[in-house]
């Protein structure tokens, strides 16, 4: 299994001191971030693309091109592209420059994303949403399979025999399709033989397993191979679970709570997280030793092929996001792949 992280560069008033950190200072904060995941060695950092105050990131590629020169080995991934209001061929180009840059290390994971600011900001219909989401990851797809593209649609000028360029080292370049629940979303990332991230960000994990089990079937009945399938959530490492709990339960509950207000949720309380962080919640968060048990339990449920998790949540405190991104390499990771690789042997 692959590890790694993922972040959306927040900036979120820290609910300790009162303070909010400047964009600047969190772009840095987050390569410093990426560069100990390489050595570490995690296996991915990805980072997500937001257009909102209370976060730094609208332009994933840009810091992934930066990441790129600061580090030797671990893949970089947008955690998502939000593809539904961007222009897959800026997308394709962006990418296969970071690939170039990266020598090989590149990856796009499309999502239509969880807020719709990019849509009035780039001129969209949030009643094209499916369509618009639809058209462009065909788009994008002809784009990395061949170098000239003759293409239309409804939403984007058509191409005619059109280069574009340049190309990426990786070919085709990885796209994963990334959903946080919608079956139709998974069925169509099977049915394209793309690989699945899911976003689990609250409730019980185990029931989302029917979608794992969704995009294997689409998968197999379009004449696709095994597909990997990734699954995202929010967690923490730290020496101890109870500092673990104890640190990213103040910065998640700030975060979760100013979402409830959006969305109507009601605001997230310590027995609510307590639940979350549980064996069966969506949360992994505590000791290395604990962190590798809960993802060593979901890959019995879902027996996927990534795990990746967000630990940069609100205003977590940057020496401690460094720690818990050191634990997962260091004393998570080793766990994980070693139980796995036995129970691998064991069945062969």
């Amino acid at each position: 299994m692959e590890l790694g992280v993922y972040t959306f560069g927040d900036v979120l008033r820290d609910p300790r001191t009162g303070t909010t950190i400047s964009p600047e200072q969190r772009l840095a904060h987050l390569l410093e971030e990426v560069e100990l995941a390489d050595q570490v060695g995690l296996d991915v950092f990805g980072v997500g693309e937001h257009h909102r105050r209370d976060y730094a990131v609208s332009s994933p590629a840009t810091v992934l091109a930066a990441a790129a020169v600061r580090t030797s080995r671990i893949r970089l991934t947008s955690a998502v592209t939000v593809l539904s209001s961007e222009d897959p061929v800026r997308v394709f180009q962006q990418y296969a420059t970071v690939d170039l840059l990266s020598h090989g290390r590149a990856e796009v994971m499309a999502g239509r994303g969880s807020f719709i600011e990019s849509f009035p900001l780039f001129g969209h219909d949030l009643d094209d949403y499916d369509e618009l989401f639809a058209e462009k990851l065909d788009l994008l797809l002809q784009l990395r399979d061949a170098p000239r593209v003759t293409w239309s649609g409804r939403h984007r000028a058509a191409l005619a025999d059109q280069p574009v360029f340049p190309r990426p080292v990786q070919d085709p370049l990885p796209v994963w399709v990334a959903v946080g629940g919608n079956p139709q979303s998974v069925v169509r990332a099977g049915a394209l033989g793309l690989p699945l991230a899911l976003a689990i960000i609250g409730g019980e994990p185990a029931r989302f397993a029917p979608l794992a089990q969704l995009h294997r079937r689409a998968a197999e009945q379009y004449g696709h191979g095994p597909l990997p399938v990734s699954i995202n959530s929010h967690g923490f490492v730290a020496d101890t679970s109870q500092a673990a709990a104890d640190s990213f339960y103040e910065t998640y509950a700030e975060v979760m709570t100013q979402l409830g207000r959006e969305r109507g949720w009601g605001p997230m309380t310590r027995p609510d997280f307590d639940a979350l962080a549980g064996l069966h919640g969506a949360v992994v968060v505590g000791s290395p030793q604990q962190v590798a048990e809960k993802i060593l339990f979901q890959h019995e449920v879902f027996g996927h092929d990534r795990f990746l998790v967000q630990s940069s949540l609100g205003a977590a405190p940057h020496r401690e996001v460094l720690r818990s991104i050191e634990l997962l390499g260091t004393e998570v990771a080793p766990i994980v792949r070693a139980e796995l690789g036995s129970r691998s042997r064991a069945s062969a």
